[in-house]
């Protein structure tokens, strides 16, 4: 059965259970796919976070090494996810796994993939509950075959 890796939090595994369900997989939670940390930032919209404090947002939104206040910042999140990467070839090499995660580590498989820079964090947009592809290879090159797919959604 194909292995299906989650983040801890709820909804990930909720999706990832359900999908184990339709595919007679086994979830398999992984604290790397946790989603970053926007410490005190965390629930605050893009607006009030950056209404209330715009000098370190605006650096935040130009810079990856800058973390929100007690957060974690989008290097950290590379690093973390780069690990993640990094242990799936040495446990599930040369197979397909499914990965149920949050925006900014999907983003970052994407950007790893797409061997791109981190302004692809900022102007890539993910959907709830989108699929998307990147065949990983262990000479370090990637194929991104699908982005954002939502056909599968209800319509309505």
């Amino acid at each position: 059965a194909t292995p299906i890796l989650a983040s801890p939090l709820g909804r990930t595994r909720q999706t990832a259970q359900a999908v184990a369900d339709a595919t007679g997989g086994t979830v398999e939670i992984d604290e790397n796919l946790i989603e970053t940390d926007f410490g005190a930032w965390e629930g605050l919209t893009f607006t009030e976070a950056a209404e209330r404090d715009p000098e370190l947002h605006r650096r935040w939104l130009t810079d990856p090494s800058v973390p929100p206040p007690n957060g974690e910042s989008f290097d950290a999140v590379h690093r973390r996810v780069l690990t993640f990467r990094d242990d799936l070839f040495a446990t599930h090499g040369g197979r397909t796994v499914i990965v149920v995660s949050h925006v900014t580590p999907i983003k970052t498989l994407l950007r790893i993939g797409l061997d791109a820079g981190p302004t692809l964090l900022y102007r890539l947009h993910l959907d709830l509950a989108s699929l998307s592809i990147v065949d990983f290879y262990p000479d370090g090159n990637a194929s991104v075959r699908l982005v954002n797919d939502i056909s599968h959604h209800p319509k309505g």
